[in-house]
């Protein structure tokens, strides 16, 4: 075995050897195993499209080889082939100075509070569709008729008897309300894409929110000017950001403060199980200083009927996953307490070309 197999063989963290134009040229079996792909199909490829990561270093690894010095990004979202996005350490070091290689070490921070749950095209929440069904046909109409019966009998009672009669109704409207969510989230239409500017779609979430659920939160806008149309149906993406909206003014609770923000990653993409997907650079975070994700929770955040609250459905962030696919984008969660972190990723619409 060659020194250089050898260096290899005993780091025991993820590295990676990359060229000027950051194309991987060398590799361990440690990042072999971190990557799920061996050495040989992996050789030759652009770093970006092997690695997806939650924010755009191009522009700082170009830097430290301009300054042939170090990097550190600490706390850096990193997704691969089949896997979800994993927080992890990175250290950008010099190799070859007169050539532009460096070096690439990745430390995975492991589970925890701060690991994202991400979802894609065909996330868990398929697995509610059928329910969807099953529930809004077999226990709705008999429900109408527990409602109804229970709403005679309150006409002859008073006291204790007419308080348990109010409870059945009251009850009973509820399961019904439940269901009907149920049913919108079997039945959503596929979107309707087109240009969609999101920061009038961000105007009317908050607008809708500071008259509602948010009147009595501060929510600040951090948005990039810039940012060009996405192609979304604009509907569907308000409707995603109202539930986030209301999900973070309920978990603030009054004095809260809650930040969108926007900002566009050029380059940024999600790797599936079926390959690299389409560019995803627009980025929408909904930023609130509530107390947090349980550390329990946050992997099954985005599936049915998983809810942090006491009287929650679990279906609004179920529905927000489900509407994110049917984009072809990307959501993902970041939680601790003092700060949870909804982002959304989203396609860029088609540009008119010159003169058109």
């Amino acid at each position: 075995m060659s020194t250089e197999r050898k260096l290899w063989a005993a780091l025991p963290l993820p590295a990676l050897l990359i060229d000027s134009d950051d194309i991987i040229l060398s590799m361990g079996p440690a990042t072999e195993q971190f990557l799920m792909a061996s050495e040989r199909t992996l050789i030759g490829k652009p770093l970006f499209d092997v690695l997806i990561f939650d924010s755009d270093l191009g522009p700082a690894f170009e830097r430290a080889r301009l300054d042939d010095a170090p990097l550190f990004v600490n706390d850096v979202g990193v997704a691969r082939a089949g896997r979800v996005s994993e927080r992890c350490d990175l250290q950008l070091a010099p190799y070859d100075a007169d050539n532009g290689q460096m070096l690439l070490l990745i430390t995975p921070l492991g589970m925890g509070s701060k690991l994202p749950k991400a979802l894609g095209p065909k996330t868990a929440a398929r697995s509610a569709i059928g329910m969807a069904e099953m529930l809004a046909h077999e226990i709705k109409n008999p429900l109408a008729g527990i409602t109804g019966a229970a709403q005679l009998l309150s006409m002859g009672l008073t006291g204790d008897d007419r308080e348990l009669t109010d409870l059945i109704v009251a009850e009973s409207r509820r399961i019904v309300k439940l269901l009907e969510q149920v049913e919108e989230f079997g039945n959503l239409s596929p979107p309707q894409l087109g240009p969609v500017n999101l920061h009038d779609v961000l105007d009317r979430a908050r607008r809708s929110a500071l008259l509602g659920v948010g009147a009595a939160t501060q929510i600040i806008e951090e948005y990039d000017p810039s940012l060009p149309d996405a192609l979304a149906d604009a509907d569907q993406i308000l409707q995603v950001l109202l539930n986030l909206l209301k999900n973070a003014s309920e978990a603030t609770g009054a004095g809260g403060v809650i930040r969108l923000r926007t900002s566009f990653e050029h380059g940024f993409r999600l790797r599936t199980e079926e390959g690299l997907g389409e560019p995803l650079p627009l980025q929408i975070e909904v930023i609130d200083n509530g107390p947090g994700i349980a550390p329990d929770m946050i992997e099954q955040i985005f599936d049915p009927f998983v809810s942090g609250r006491e009287n929650g459905t679990g279906l609004g962030l179920a529905l927000t996953a489900k509407i994110m696919a049917a984009h072809g984008g990307w959501v993902s969660v970041r939680s601790e307490p003092g700060e949870t972190i909804f982002k959304l990723s989203l396609p860029r619409a088609p540009q008119r070309p010159k003169g058109a």
